[in-house]
């Protein structure tokens, strides 16, 4: 075979690859009569609530008017928060001692 039959045919056989993945995609999740993902998640969300009707509306605290909430809010909008309380447990630090590299 002369150079230009071979680069001829070698474009031939790339070409029909190329063309060969243009055809409809194929999905074995849109074939007929296989399960859909449809509102799954709602579906889900709904099993789990323990009142659904919460899902559409949520329902307030028993025994506080959210006072204390508003309030850290505003101070977490004015970046005025307060200082977490010690834990009792031992402080991590990153020392600038490497580890051996």
């Amino acid at each position: 075979m002369t150079s230009s039959k071979m680069i001829l045919a070698a474009t031939a056989v790339a070409g029909a690859a190329v063309l060969a993945g243009c055809g409809p995609a194929y999905d074995p999740l849109e074939r007929a009569g296989v399960w859909t993902p449809e509102h799954v998640n709602r579906a889900n969300l709904v099993l789990m609530a323990a009142n659904p009707a919460d899902l559409v509306r949520g329902t307030g605290e028993a025994g506080t008017n959210g006072t204390l909430a508003a309030a850290a809010v505003t101070r977490l909008e004015t970046n005025k928060l307060k200082k977490l309380p010690e834990a009792g447990l031992s402080d991590v630090r990153v020392s600038g001692q490497g580890g051996g590299d």
